[in-house]
């Protein structure tokens, strides 16, 4: 029997993406009988999904709970935390509550998608702004990230306080904001902290992540080392202390700052409409960069994860206003993110085959992350001390880690969950009390559907092993046409031989199984299936066309 999971008299936390992955982060607060959602993300596809760009988490369980659920309540604005807003918010119909520059974001995004007037957007103060819906009080803790407004949420409830960090950071020189100090959070903590849910993505890195600050001294010393070359530099768009990093060092390079890009556009668009890089040099077009000498113009461009419609793809493939030639100079000024070395890899081939230098943050400190590594999530636990620590934001083994180290600085419960499964953090004993269902929703065209649906999995198939199609006319003489098999040269020889196959069997059929649609259909698709796989080695998908018999 299905279970309720109504929260009347416990405080339960339930994850419906970014537990067991990184990206796609959902996150669930039950209490009193009604429901918080923090963050409402998604991720970008891979090729296990053919022809899909946008990948959602399942939201079944809150939709059939929609009367119950208060708010959505967004961290930042990073993608992978509001990028299912436009499709998933108007359905739930309730307010969103975000600060200024992700609201700004959100905002457009919503406008975008036809839905001004019909998304209750509620813009809170990024300076430790608060609010209360429900059971819940809610609490912005300004925190570094590497995007302007990252924030925890400290959720005050009947049961405790829970301390969600969102994506976050030590930086003592984070360029953009005022993080929350050390005496700011240890003051959180002597008040008591039940549960800190908290990121989980770079618990192996051993040292703290940095400073932006530094990334200002690494990012001068590579642009003045490369003087007389034309210098450009790729970034995460939404990094708004990097932008103001770059165009610092244009200024004291004494180079004019010129940016390709759509989303960097808007990033900056935002940014300067919230007060933010208010400071940021004059940007000169791409007719005005390339009339300079080589050595006065430093370029800001998108796309330093491989993105093949991206500036910097454009830029390699010489098929971009911004023109780069031998000796000039692409700094990286981003982390590689897994499952991107393909496409980055292939776009930095194509500038070493054009002889331009290549530096990455391997070779010079030109990128922090903006995720904790295990000092700082060591120095968080220290200040707060919770009762109970729940990793987010990772893939297993990174939550299983931080789940260890909780251990290890003291923390009495650690609680390791993923996608689904129904945690009670108070009364009592901490833990998982049950499952719910969860899966995977795709942007498949116009539509959102089953990640694992019958037109994914049937794409994926013939992907992998190519396509058959027969057509049979009136008398049951097959036509044969085949795509993705490896039968160049003995393509004919092939179609022969499946042609005379199919005859085959359907002339082996008998009585009323010769008049049978479903019969002919079925004797023709394995004569086709079984002829392919002797010719290529390949089980391809058959498509059987039948006339009315």
């Amino acid at each position: 029997m299905k279970k309720d999971f109504t929260p009347e008299d416990e405080l339960l936390f339930l994850a419906l993406g970014g537990s067991g992955e990184i990206g796609m982060n959902v996150n669930l607060y039950g209490c009193q009988g009604r429901w918080l959602m923090v963050d409402l993300g998604m991720t970008f596809s891979g090729d296990q999904y053919p022809g899909v760009d946008l990948v959602f988490a399942d939201l079944e369980f809150i939709e059939d709970r929609a009367d119950k659920l208060d708010a959505i309540v967004l961290t930042h604005a990073h993608e992978d935390h509001i990028g299912a807003v436009p499709y998933f918010a108007a359905e739930l119909d309730v307010p969103i509550y975000a600060t200024p520059f992700t609201a700004d974001l959100v905002r457009r995004k919503l406008e975008e998608a036809g839905l001004v007037g019909r998304v209750e957007l509620r813009v809170i103060d990024a300076d430790h702004g608060s609010f209360t819906v429900g059971p819940f009080e809610i609490t912005y803790i300004p925190l570094a990230h590497s995007i302007a407004e990252g924030n925890a949420l400290l959720i005050d409830t009947p049961h405790g306080r829970v301390f969600h960090t969102g994506d976050w950071k030590l930086d003592e020189d984070p360029i953009i904001g005022e993080p929350t100090t050390e005496e700011e959070l240890a003051a959180i903590g002597d008040e008591g902290v039940l549960a800190l849910v908290c990121d989980s993505t770079n618990v192996f890195n051993p040292s703290p992540s940095g400073s932006e600050g530094a990334v200002h001294k690494g990012l001068l010393e590579e642009v003045q080392r490369h003087s007389g070359k034309r210098v450009l530099v790729t970034t995460f768009a939404s990094n708004v202390a990097r932008l103001q990093t770059l165009g610092d060092v244009a200024r004291e390079t004494g180079r004019q700052l010129c940016v390709a890009g759509r989303s960097l556009d808007r990033i900056i668009e935002v940014a300067q409409d919230n007060g933010y890089l208010e400071d940021l040099p004059e940007l000169i077009d791409f007719d005005s960069a390339m009339s300079l000498p080589r050595g006065e113009v430093l370029i800001l461009a998108t796309g330093g994860q491989g993105e093949p419609r991206a500036a910097l793809a454009r830029i390699a493939d010489e098929n971009h206003p911004l023109e780069l030639v031998s000796g000039d100079v692409v700094l990286f000024s981003s982390r590689q993110i897994p499952g991107n070395e393909i496409s980055i890899g292939a776009v930095q081939n194509k500038l070493a085959e054009r002889g331009i230098t290549m530096v990455t943050d391997r070779q010079s400190m030109i990128h922090v992350s903006g995720h904790p590594g295990r000092p700082e999530l060591e120095a968080l636990y220290g200040w707060l001390r919770p009762d109970i620590l729940v990793p987010v934001h990772g893939e297993m083994r990174h939550m299983q880690e931080q789940g260890r180290l909780g251990k290890a600085s003291g923390i009495p419960d650690q609680v390791v969950q993923q996608n689904g499964d129904m945690v009670r953090l108070a009364p009592g004993a901490p833990g998982k009390i049950g499952d719910v269902r969860t899966g995977r929703l795709v942007l498949d065209g116009d539509i959102i559907v089953p990640a694992d649906g019958e037109a994914i999995a049937m794409r994926r198939r013939i992907m992998r092993e190519g396509v058959v199609i027969v057509a049979l006319d009136g008398d049951l003489n097959p036509r044969i046409d085949s795509l993705g098999l490896p039968l160049d040269e003995d393509y004919a020889d092939f179609v022969t031989e499946a042609t005379s196959d199919i005859r085959s069997a359907i002339g082996k059929l008998r009585g009323a199984d010769r008049r049978n649609e479903q019969s002919v259909h079925e004797a023709a698709r394995l004569a086709a299936r079984r002829a392919a796989q002797r010719w290529s080695g390949k089980r391809p998908q058959v498509r059987v066309i039948v006339p009315n018999l």
